[in-house]
């Protein structure tokens, strides 16, 4: 500031005297303005004193003087008063800025701000322009608290999973997480994306050891996630983590490439399998139905003959030799001493199976009634 004030109070040189010119007259002042290169009315002066803004420019063009009398090719910087005030407002300058950009803090609407007094938890910030002191007294770590994570396992290739029927199937799945408490996301474990992957994978094995391959590739997938996100949820709160398990999905879960074909076949077999239990389950149902229902039966018949004896062993008889005889050829003889015609042609074709026993008495009717006719 001084050497402004200098330089502001320098003598304005006055012009030279022409009438001529453009400038108007020689010594009248009241003329017009001086000519700046003509020599002043007073005569030419002495030299002047050289001031502060000289000497600075004089040093700044490597002139002479700088730090410790030498005379340095480079620009130097000023000394004395003048260069402690500049540096003085310099560094409040800095300090100013600093304290700025260290203590006032923009939270977002889905954040919050974990503030530490001297490296000690001292309170989160809500949402909005907040103030604080400056660093390094106070430092706020900013942490978004809504926003969904998304971890892809494995990260490369296929991940085989040993199950608990002794099978290896390739699996693929994602676990969705979040922050849910801000303090403990901070302080309480050093790298949180790689605790929560770990945490997974660790999960998934413990219940995939102790699940057969079918559940695992079928029906019990659903089953599979709700047990991985609940033991995740589980030792993450051990670990006092401050994180929330969305939810765990499982995208595949298949037999290993190299294994497709036999897994394939294998896989055929058991469908196989189970159509025939299912079959032969049928079918034990179905005889025993049948089974139930002669027995029921003939509970009936018996509850009859235990009434009746007489009547009920006949009609008995009566059916069976109805059932007996309506399948098989007969020849019936009336009246006595007759002997009707007999169709030979259809008594020799060839019994069935179930007639074999039917078929010798009818000759020995035929035999016993040519007696009593006289006939041979």
């Amino acid at each position: 500031m001084t050497i402004l004030r200098r330089w502001l109070r320098r003598p304005i040189i006055l012009a030279a005297d022409n009438s001529n010119g453009p400038w108007g007259g020689g010594n009248d002042d009241n003329a017009g303005p001086r000519n700046p290169w003509a020599v002043p009315p007073g005569g030419r002066r002495g030299p002047a004193k050289p001031t502060a803004l000289d000497d600075f420019l004089k040093k700044a063009r490597g002139g002479g003087g700088g730090f410790g009398g030498g005379g340095g090719g480079g620009p130097q910087l000023p000394l004395g008063a003048n260069a402690r005030a500049l540096w003085m407002i310099g560094a409040g300058l800095l300090v100013g800025l600093w304290i700025i950009f260290t203590s006032v803090h923009q939270i977002g609407p889905q954040q919050r701000g974990v503030v530490t007094y001297l490296g000690r938890y001292s309170g989160e910030l809500e949402p909005g322009i907040r103030v604080t002191l400056p660093a390094p007294f106070v430092n706020v770590t900013k942490v978004d608290v809504e926003q969904v994570r998304t971890d892809e396992f494995p990260q490369d290739g296929g991940e085989m999973v040993l199950t608990g029927d002794q099978n290896i199937i390739d699996l693929a799945y994602t676990v969705r997480w979040r922050v849910s408490d801000a303090r403990n996301y901070v302080f309480e474990i050093k790298d949180p994306q790689q605790t929560v992957r770990a945490t997974a994978e660790s999960a998934m094995r413990a219940v995939l050891a102790t699940t057969t391959l079918n559940e695992a590739i079928g029906a019990g997938r659903t089953t599979i996630e709700a047990r991985v996100a609940q033991m995740m949820q589980q030792i993450l709160d051990s670990y006092q983590a401050g994180v929330r398990v969305q939810g765990v999905s499982i995208k595949q879960a298949s037999a290993p490439q190299q294994l497709a074909d036999d897994f394939n076949a294998v896989t055929a077999a058991q469908q196989e399998a189970v159509g025939n239990l299912n079959n032969a389950r049928s079918y034990s149902q179905q005889v025993i139905a049948r089974a139930q229902g002669e027995a029921s039966a003939f509970d009936q018949v018996y509850e009859q003959y235990r009434l009746a004896p007489e009547v009920t062993r006949r009609r008995m008889y009566y059916e069976t030799m109805e059932a007996v005889l309506a399948r098989t050829d007969k020849t019936i003889v009336e009246v006595p001493g007759v002997t009707p015609y007999l169709p030979l042609d259809r008594m020799r074709k060839l019994p069935e199976p179930g007639e074999q026993a039917a078929a010798p008495a009818q000759p020995q009717a035929q035999t016993t009634a040519q007696p009593q006719g006289g006939q041979r």
